[in-house]
């Protein structure tokens, strides 16, 4: 009775998965991130309803969809993927079909797998799984430090490194860029859809840990933590960075992009920061003058409104502290102006005009002031505009060079005509033709 229902079994199945399959896929939606493949069949058209769920017979159809990306899986080893969007056709399948192909080989092995299926009693031991993953950009991921997390400052300019704590929050979009990767070490064998939810913790978690060395890459490039907002690109490339052996390398997922909604540091630390470069601008000797006069303005109006001891009695006080300290601000104002660069001597300041042969310098007219001697001729040609050019235009104006002024000589052997202006054909030397190339 046994062999008689494994006999019925193997060839009825046989026989209901000789048809072809249509796989298809919904719309995956933002939190699913990989789907299984679903078998179209219409109770009221179809024939093929007895077929088995995870058998994918030879010439079926599959349909990919833009932002998908579909692999095949066979026996549990992935065997085909497609990430264009379209009509795939698995025409490598192992389970064969009379309906598909050589009529001849397909009959020969729907024999053999009809006794296959009879040593299994009539099951078919076969598992064939078609899976969607969703390769769009998952957005709407929040996060948060709900610690304080170091920060490096550096200020070259007031020479300012030192660590603080600070505390950001916003979000973050990644994106599964190696769908083999994600399915062979995460999501694996899955009979439901797998949603973000089940990974959301772990990647939020390993998230947090890696911002600290991202920061501290941020740092290292001068930005500071207040225009950190602006430099969200630079975070996430850091980010990919540190994360790259577990994200990408592991799982095949990379972020995308980082937001910043907010980025604030201790009252503590902001107010340590504002002393430093406050307390760094009084390197300058002249801003610390500035800042000593301003200071006695204040405590003269202060003595001057003093009821209690009278403004006679205020200055007075005024003045001994100021004899006390040693230091005014006359005295600052002329050690700034001592430390003021010098202005260059007169002998290192190039003088206009023209030198003459006996060395005088700064001639302006057409004979030198210390000799007599008449202005040199100028090696070149006088445009239009005024402008003395050795060029072949102009530069004040870009007007080209006139035709009575060009002056040839050969580029190869820098032979020169009797009459520049008019050379022969050819270079008597060296036999170069003459042409534009041989204008000086």
């Amino acid at each position: 009775m046994g062999l008689i229902q494994a006999i019925k079994g193997a060839v009825g199945g046989a026989t209901a998965d000789q048809w072809r399959e249509y796989f298809y896929c919904d719309s995956l939606a933002a939190d699913t991130l990989v789907a299984k493949g679903k078998k179209r069949t219409s109770d009221k058209r179809s024939a093929n309803t007895k077929g088995e769920d995870n058998i994918i017979s030879n010439g079926s159809l599959i349909a990919v969809n833009e932002g998908q990306f579909m692999i095949i899986v066979d026996q549990g080893k992935i065997v085909e993927f497609c990430a264009e969007p379209g009509e795939f056709t698995y025409d490598t399948s192992s389970e064969p079909t009379l309906l598909y192909g050589n009529l001849g080989e397909n009959l020969v092995g729907t024999f053999k797998t009809v006794g296959k299926r009879f040593t299994f009693g009539g099951d078919t031991a076969k598992d064939q799984r078609v899976y969607y993953f969703n390769v769009k950009e998952i957005m709407g991921n929040k996060y948060g430090t709900a610690n304080p997390v170091p920060f490096r400052v550096v200020d070259n300019n007031i020479g300012l490194d030192i660590d603080i704590s600070i505390r950001c929050n916003g979000e973050y979009s990644y994106k599964i860029t190696n769908p083999l990767l994600f399915y062979t070490n995460v999501c694996g064998n899955i009979t439901d859809d797998y949603d973000r939810s089940r990974i959301d913790s772990q990647l939020k978690t390993e998230l947090m840990t890696a911002l600290q060395p991202a920061f501290a890459k941020i740092s290292a490039m001068g930005i500071r933590y207040s225009a950190v907002p602006a430099h969200t690109m630079e975070l996430a490339d850091a980010l990919n960075e540190v994360l790259s052996a577990k994200w990408s390398g592991l799982r095949g997922l990379e972020i995308i992009s980082f937001g910043v909604n907010a980025m604030k540091a201790s009252e503590e630390d902001e107010a340590m920061i504002k002393e430093l470069q406050r307390t760094a601008v009084m390197r300058n000797t002249n801003m610390a003058a500035a800042t000593l006069v301003g200071a006695q303005a204040d405590a003269m109006r202060s003595a001057a409104a003093n009821p209690t001891a009278g403004p006679m009695m205020a200055f007075a006080g005024m003045n001994m502290a100021q004899n006390a300290g040693g230091m005014n601000a006359g005295s600052l104002f002329a050690m700034g102006a001592a430390e003021a660069p010098s202005p260059p001597p007169a002998s290192a300041v190039p003088l206009e005009g023209w030198t003459c042969a006996c060395g005088s310098t700064g001639n302006t007219g057409k004979f030198c002031a210390e000799c007599g001697n008449p202005k040199p001729a100028c090696d070149g040609w006088t445009c239009a505009c005024g402008a003395t050019n050795k060029g072949k235009f102009c530069s004040e104006c870009g007007a080209k060079k006139p035709i009575g002024e060009l002056l040839y000589q050969c580029d190869k052997c820098k032979w020169e005509p009797e009459d520049p202006r008019n050379p022969p054909k050819f270079c008597p030397e060296c036999g170069d033709p003459f042409n534009e190339a041989d204008i000086k």
